[in-house]
């Protein structure tokens, strides 16, 4: 029975409402007023917005850590990790070998090398031989270009001072000759007179010579 008969049924037998009345009323009606529902309702969807803010944040999150927390990447570097402490165990396995061969002088030994290369070898040794003579000479040579143009310079000015005094030596000869050999009667002519053999003439085709091994 409805809880709400015995008050319908007081209401139309005091004459209050008539039983037409009372059967107009609508069954279905809402008890809350529709401010209330639409305030419910905006609850409701700030909820369902909320929630996607939420997915959409860690979709965010996960798409930034994509590299560090996917299973593609973790599995890549999984069988990285596996590969190097497989290979650090290769090496514990065979210590005592690698601890001997790095303890172990690699001088004095024979080095396996195959017929046909022989030749080459012998070659090899030779070219190595020359350089480590000539290397000391080689090392002086490079370290000395840069100051190559200053030493040229200082060659061509003492060249000049040594012709120039050869050029004097050889006119106060010339004038000491003339003095020696003067006559009353015999004028000696001062271009008679030359240098003893040829001074001027060797000491410049010495000083050509060297300009000239310089220059090569």
């Amino acid at each position: 029975m409805n809880p709400w008969d015995p008050i319908t049924y007081t209401c139309v037998t005091s004459g209050t409402m008539t039983q037409e009345e009372l059967d107009a009323l609508p069954q279905d009606s809402e008890v809350f007023s529709t401010s209330l529902l639409e305030a419910e309702q905006l609850n409701r969807i700030g909820h369902d917005l909320d929630q996607a803010n939420l997915d959409l944040e860690l979709l965010k999150l996960e798409r930034d850590s994509a590299d560090v927390t996917h299973t593609h990447y973790l599995s890549q570097r999984y069988a990285s990790l596996q590969q190097f402490t497989s290979h650090l165990q290769e090496v514990l396995r065979e210590h005592t070998v690698l601890r001997e061969r790095l303890t172990k002088p690699l001088c004095q030994q024979n080095l396996p090398i195959h017929a046909d290369l022989h030749r080459y070898v012998v070659e090899l040794m030779g070219m190595v031989v020359e350089f480590i003579q000539n290397l000391e000479v080689k090392i002086k040579m490079v370290q000395a270009i840069p100051k190559t143009g200053h030493y040229w310079s200082n060659l061509n000015g003492a060249i000049t001072q040594l012709l120039a005094q050869v050029t004097e030596v050889e006119n106060l000869y010339r004038f000491q000759a003339l003095v020696s050999f003067h006559r009353p009667s015999k004028i000696v002519s001062c271009a008679s007179v030359r240098c003893p053999h040829g001074i001027l003439e060797h000491c410049s085709s010495h000083l050509n010579s060297l300009h000239c091994v310089i220059r090569f």
